[in-house]
């Protein structure tokens, strides 16, 4: 049953996209103001574009984001015609709370304090409202949901990016060392899907549940198709390379088009790494070992085949 306030606060959950930046879902926190007849949404995840250097901060990391709010009622609209699901908690709050809760985020989204340096590890859509809530309980929040405990980072990113993806193949090619490190406690919290599990099953000091009423499921995250799959495409790098081992086999003479642009793209590459590692705050790129499988593995087919052939012709 809800208590009867005139304030309830709740958090909102929704569910993946298609696009890339959609992928791990996305968190608000619902108002719900029964006296002063409001009922709005409060996004932490709006882009900044006021900010000078837009584009160059967005890849240097330091992208600005900013609170945003908007009627309920167009929220869940906008999420429903995407086909994305809003999954709702009903947090226990006291109305001494409740009101604490609803004074700090008219405070947080105006124009001087609605801005914040967003980070998609340690301060995103998803930790905002887990802190926020935090301040206004007063208490740590302990939770029995284990979920990603003790799981690497890189791990708990992919099964949102979805295994074995072009573009999981990516991240996994640009994260670095610092993804490989066990999360534990709040470390996981940064993933929407995590934050509503963990708050379902968090409790306050009293015993009683943080979640008074909730509706809650999975994400269901759609698996990857063999034409999305970068196996597949992989594969055809691969007769790529037997095909030209082939042609210039026959030719007697290695052609260098190809070399010279598979070059050009690592080499294009490895910049793109080595600048988000040393002038970037990107959390989680750096160098790694999956850098060398591709270049590996170009020079031993490569050259494999053009033998191969090599040897065919000769006989």
């Amino acid at each position: 049953m809800f208590k009867l306030l005139a304030i309830y606060i709740s958090l909102l959950t929704c569910s993946p996209g298609e696009e890339m930046y959609a992928r791990y879902g996305h968190t608000a926190i619902r108002l719900l103001d029964t006296e002063a007849k409001i009922d709005w949404c409060f996004n932490y995840g709006t882009f900044s574009f006021n900010s000078g250097n837009f584009y160059w901060n967005f890849v240097r990391g330091e992208t600005y984001y900013q609170l945003s709010v908007e009627p309920a009622e167009d929220f869940f609209s906008d999420y429903a015609e995407e086909g994305r699901g809003v999954y709702e908690q009903r947090l226990n709050l006291t109305e001494e709370q409740s009101v604490r809760m609803r004074n700090a985020l008219l405070k947080n989204c105006r124009p001087e304090n609605r801005e914040y340096l967003y980070n998609f590890v340690f301060d995103n859509c998803a930790t905002r409202p887990y802190y926020l809530i935090k301040s206004i309980v007063g208490e740590d929040l302990p939770s029995t949901y284990q979920g990603w405990e003790g799981r690497a980072y890189r791990d708990f990113i992919r099964h949102y990016t979805r295994p074995n993806s072009v573009m999981d193949f990516l991240t996994n090619m640009i994260f670095g060392r610092r993804a490989d490190v066990a999360m534990h406690g709040e470390q996981r919290l940064f993933l929407p899907e995590e934050l509503m599990f963990y708050l379902s099953e968090a409790r306050l000091k009293n015993g009683e549940r943080l979640v008074l009423d909730e509706n809650i499921r999975p994400f269901a995250i759609r698996s990857v198709s063999w034409w999305e799959s970068v196996y597949t495409y992989l594969a055809l790098v691969v007769l790529l390379m037997v095909a030209l081992g082939w042609f210039d086999a026959r030719k007697g003479r290695m052609t260098k088009a190809a070399d010279i642009i598979l070059c050009v793209i690592y080499a294009l590459l490895i910049a793109i790494v080595v600048f988000l590692t040393y002038f970037s705050i990107h959390p989680m790129v750096g160098w790694n070992w999956r850098l060398m499988v591709f270049p590996v593995l170009w020079i031993v087919f490569r050259f494999g085949s053009y033998k191969y052939f090599q040897k065919q012709c000769i006989h």
